[in-house]
């Protein structure tokens, strides 16, 4: 597919912006989330981003059970016994209970923005990447799905001289690769898990394409960090860090452990996605010694 002609009006999905980002990149930036991702990981940290379309989120402990919402959308809400539930397959996402709460406790998460919407929002904080060595990360779910979108995006950022990353997980197409590389100074590249049946049981893909794209890609010349969730109970054995670091080596770019954290399962309760097991959290000993194990195999690790 061809970018558009003025890709300040190409559209897409977003769920978000985090401004002040420290842990997307160098400096500091602004982080951009797309919607949709092929990944189903058991420990996904923004559920709200795995579907490309709107989700209804409902905060359970915000709701007063007033009755509002049943009254303008009782096919979707009930309260029972003092218990709000929610049938969201009845939703239209028409916005009326969540326009109409007075507890705020529901909201619509995801909306479709033009790449010059999305720009316009970006460049508000121009001052504070240029004197922290910040910019923009473009992350999901993963953005390279919406690859028209994220090109548009990376195109209208080019000629004010920001610096560009692009976080993913790699398993898209290797085309997508092609059309953005030259627009990215940076790629947060995500391998959850180096065992291929460990890899397919944790997100529901296989591992090899996303490996294949990671050399290529490597072989473009691109800038990248490879990185990883180390989440308790699965990926957190000394095999799985010993592999990293020789894929590290490999590629001669450093390598980054993310500590896992339960965010994901409380963010699934409410947007009505699959359930999620809240695995227990790292300690900084122990995270240590993740550094310290790659690093006595000769990687460069990054602090996060």
């Amino acid at each position: 597919m061809q970018m558009s002609a003025d890709p300040s009006t190409v559209r897409g999905s977003i769920f978000g912006f985090q401004a002040f980002s420290v842990h997307d990149g160098p400096g500091i930036r602004t982080t951009v989330f797309f919607k949709g991702c092929p990944l189903k990981c058991l420990w996904c940290h923004n559920p709200e981003g795995i579907s490309g379309k709107p989700l209804l989120s409902f905060t359970r402990n915000r709701c007063i059970e007033c009755g509002t919402c049943e009254q303008l959308c009782p096919d979707v809400h009930q309260i029972v016994q003092g218990r709000h539930t929610l049938d969201r397959t009845a939703c239209r996402l028409c916005r009326r209970c969540v326009d109409a709460c007075p507890a705020g406790a529901l909201e619509v998460v995801g909306r479709g923005m033009s790449a010059g919407e999305v720009v316009a929002d970006l460049l508000r904080d121009q001052r504070y990447y240029a004197a922290s060595g910040g910019g923009i990360t473009i992350s999901g779910g993963e953005p390279l799905i919406q690859i028209e979108f994220a090109e548009a995006i990376l195109r209208l950022l080019k000629p004010a001289g920001i610096h560009c990353a692009v976080e993913t997980c790699g398993a898209v197409p290797f085309s997508a690769f092609d059309r953005i590389a030259p627009l990215t100074d940076l790629f947060l590249y995500d391998v959850k898990e180096t065992d291929p049946d460990r890899h397919l049981a944790y997100t529901g893909a296989e591992l090899a394409p996303i490996l294949t794209n990671l050399r290529r890609l490597r072989t473009l010349g691109a800038d990248l960090i490879i990185r990883c969730p180390i989440v308790p109970t699965l990926n957190d054995r000394a095999a799985h860090i010993q592999a990293l670091a020789a894929l590290s080596l490999e590629m001669d770019r450093p390598l980054e452990f993310l500590p896992y954290h339960p965010l994901g399962a409380s963010k699934s309760e409410r947007m009505g996605t699959p359930p999620q097991t809240a695995y227990g959290q790292a300690d900084s000993a122990k995270t240590a010694s993740w550094r310290d194990a790659a690093r006595a195999m000769g990687a460069r690790v990054i602090e996060s």
